[in-house]
């Protein structure tokens, strides 16, 4: 009986380990032979923003490389926060990455949700774009100094529409008033694109986008640029100075990449570093950055992910000493 007993016991055991070694090896396999299926690419932000048509280029390109289809799924929300989240918890197998904005390094700070650099397996980074002061072409004032002027004069007038709560677009517009000492309101939107449209319709006072998000209105004479928070002059508005040249010290930029889950094997990472790689040197792409002004910055997974650690210990000193109200 005792015999027969461990037997059994280390029949099964022999199993067990076998069992376990064929899943490990199933799952390395599954890896080497990536990509079989389609991959989605979350995309925080509404379509028509900058964040989307970025991603949708450059997903478009990476499908040249990975033989299988991009899809782009927008998910809006918490200044990014919905949809980042969502990457964050997706299965880390290489069919769930996503782009990801600025946000991500500062929404620890805000006390807005749990994320941070350390949540993610980093792929590449795209672009910069400077943030901006931008108005109706009939408001009341020329330059950034009058617009400062008028906001003194009338206090919480002045609306200033953002991305969302919490948004680079929203901290811009904060450390900008926050240097000039003017009192505005705040008005959150789901991304870039809904906040220009309501300036447009007359809803809001101003916007604090980066220009590439308003080329359209300027180019058709309904809006103007006042200032750049850019370090130097935006090559598409030349004659319309950063604030550092107003006087005002403050520079804000958003920035932007592709994330896979943390956990995602290396094998699954590899071949999506190389086409993200391609797919940012394509002509299609820098034509996309010449077409809407922004400014190309790759940055391979290493340095997008210390890059990404630098701006939150920057963001998580900054945040607190702004005043950030709605």
């Amino acid at each position: 009986m005792f015999k027969k007993v461990s037997v059994f016991i280390i029949v099964s055991f022999a199993l067990l380990l076998s069992a376990c070694g064929s899943s490990g090896s199933s799952s390395e396999e599954n890896a080497s032979n990536y990509p079989e299926n389609q991959i989605e690419v979350i995309v925080p932000f509404s379509s028509g923003g900058a964040s989307d048509l970025v991603s949708r280029t450059v997903a478009s390109e990476m499908e040249n490389d990975l033989d299988v289809p991009l899809t782009i799924t927008n998910q809006t929300g918490g200044s990014g926060a919905t949809g980042m989240l969502s990457l964050k918890n997706a299965q880390a197998d290489g069919y769930t990455i996503g782009y990801v904005p600025v946000e991500m390094s500062m929404l620890d700070s805000l006390e807005l949700a749990d994320i941070t650099p350390s949540d993610y397996e980093f792929i590449g980074q795209l672009m910069t774009i400077p943030s901006a002061i931008t108005v109706p072409a009939d408001a009341p004032y020329d330059t950034i100094e009058e617009f400062v002027s008028y906001a003194e004069e009338n206090p919480g007038e002045i609306q200033i529409g953002n991305s969302g709560t919490g948004s680079i677009w929203h901290i811009a517009a904060a450390a900008f008033a926050e240097e000039a000492g003017i009192d505005v309101e705040y008005v959150p939107y789901d991304g870039a694109s809904p906040a220009v449209t309501a300036l447009m319709g007359g809803h809001i006072s101003a916007v604090s986008v980066s220009p590439s998000e308003v080329r359209g209105g300027v180019e058709s004479g309904d809006l103007k640029v006042l200032g750049v928070m850019g370090e130097e002059r935006d090559p598409e508005l030349p004659d319309v100075p950063t604030m550092q040249e107003a006087g005002y010290d403050v520079s804000v930029a958003g920035w932007g990449g592709f994330v896979a889950p943390e956990g995602t094997p290396e094998e699954v990472l590899e071949p999506l570093r190389s086409s993200f790689k391609n797919a940012a040197e394509s002509e299609e792409f820098q034509q996309l950055m010449d077409d809407r002004g922004m400014i190309p910055a790759y940055k391979n997974g290493k340095e997008f992910s210390s890059y990404a650690e630098e701006q939150y210990d920057y963001f998580s000193e900054l945040i607190p000493t702004i005043e950030i109200n709605q």
